[in-house]
């Protein structure tokens, strides 16, 4: 009878073994489900702003830039999806137009901060003591001002325009990337396997950009997606206050400027770029939220 009571409790026990092992697996596919729809949404929302952006450089319905008096601040219909602003312009094709430029730009002004922050970091972490100390302190001077202050300021100071905008978003954005990286250095630099390549007498820069930037790059793609966020936004922000992208060149910050004035007799002007800004925005925050999810799961 002890031998029955015996495997009767064996086999509870390894039931419940069983059950317990198998429930971190269901519960972390649920887990999983979530962010591979984000991952999957956002994509797609920002596929389609880039389809359009290529389509747009060889086709629009109308001119984006052409004016046609006879059908000024036209509601949105059959013959103007988008309606058409003061001039006759048919707001589509100026909204397609724009893509074009937004994205392009927005990733330029992103991707520029964060190789030089990267290579910053990367010699701030690795090399230490005189190096270290520079980099951290033009990067404390830098974030000691509010950073669309510094920007407005830099864009005033080198002009309106796309490379003026370029340079300040450079200028201020690598500082994050930079203080990033150095972390992650900091953190790996005095690993095995680090050591390791040290003593098999690998060069620095082999060291560097084959064995500890591969560690560094998870973290800065996850800060990239939602600086492009930032990006976009203070790129419209720019053109809208008027330092950025100038008319009659469409951009979605400018068309929203432009469209302000005729708020009450055509809020589509607004509503409409308005409405593209934040899809495309909420677009990349999806698919930053789902890389920081799977890194953390």
């Amino acid at each position: 009878m002890t031998a029955s009571v015996n495997a009767s409790a064996a086999s509870t026990c390894a039931a419940s073994v069983t059950k317990a092992s198998s429930a971190p697996k269901l519960h972390s596919r649920k887990r999983r489900k979530p962010s591979a729809g984000k991952l999957y949404v956002g994509l797609t929302i920002v596929g389609v702003f880039v389809l359009a952006a290529l389509v747009s450089l060889v086709w629009t319905p109308y001119d984006p830039i052409g004016q046609d008096f006879t059908a000024v601040l036209q509601q949105p219909s059959a013959t103007h999806l988008f309606g058409t602003d003061e001039l006759g312009r048919d707001l589509f094709s100026r909204v397609m137009s724009a893509s074009a430029i937004d994205l392009p730009v927005t990733l330029i002004c992103t991707v520029l901060p964060c190789i030089l922050g990267t290579i910053l970091g990367l010699v701030a972490g690795y090399f230490g003591r005189t190096w270290d100390a520079i980099i951290l302190r033009v990067g404390d001077l830098l974030q000691a001002f509010p950073q669309y202050v510094l920007m407005i300021v830099l864009v005033f100071v080198l002009g309106a325009g796309v490379p003026s905008l370029i340079v300040s978003f450079t200028i201020v954005g690598w500082v994050v990337y930079a203080r990033l990286a150095r972390t992650e250095v900091m953190r790996i630099k005095e690993s095995q396997f680090i050591m390791a390549a040290k003593t098999s007498g690998f060069s620095t820069e082999r060291i560097l950009f084959r064995h500890i930037m591969p560690n560094v790059s998870r973290q800065i793609a996850i800060y990239l997606t939602s600086d492009l966020v930032f990006s976009v936004v203070a790129l419209a922000a720019f053109s809208f206050l008027g330092f950025g992208i100038q008319p009659p060149t469409p951009e979605w910050g400018s068309l929203i400027s432009s469209g302000q004035k005729f708020l009450g007799l055509a809020p589509w002007l607004v509503v409409i770029p308005g409405l593209t800004l934040t899809v495309f925005a909420f677009g990349l925050a999806l698919i930053g939220d789902a890389l920081q999810d799977r890194m953390v799961h």
